[in-house]
């Protein structure tokens, strides 16, 4: 029996949402980057320093996230924004009747 969902793996493992889809994809916890409501000045603060401690470590993780953005956004546009694809209008050209036999 096959199954109408669409899996992902990343690096071997499947991502059953799109937040562990990001979280495989960046090796980190979304939460880290975004931070969650009702956090308080603490909080805030342990965090970013751990994030500025992972991209000390990881210096080229900031163009990894945009090439994994960029990817996921060619895959799905269609569906992320409801785009159609328009087709060109047909170019008619006049046809010139000057000179035409009598």
């Amino acid at each position: 029996m096959s199954s109408s969902r669409l899996r992902t793996f990343v690096a071997g493992h499947e991502a059953l949402t799109a937040s562990e889809f990001v979280e495989l994809a960046l090796g980190t916890p979304v939460e880290l980057w975004l931070g969650v409501e009702g956090e308080s000045d603490e909080e805030r603060a342990a965090r970013e320093d751990a994030a500025r401690d992972i991209l000390a470590d990881n210096p080229g993780l900031p163009d990894t996230v945009a090439r994994i953005a960029v990817e996921v956004i060619e895959a799905y546009a269609p569906e992320l924004f409801n785009v159609v694809p328009l087709t060109r209008p047909a170019v008619r050209r006049r046809v010139s009747r000057k000179g035409a036999a009598a």
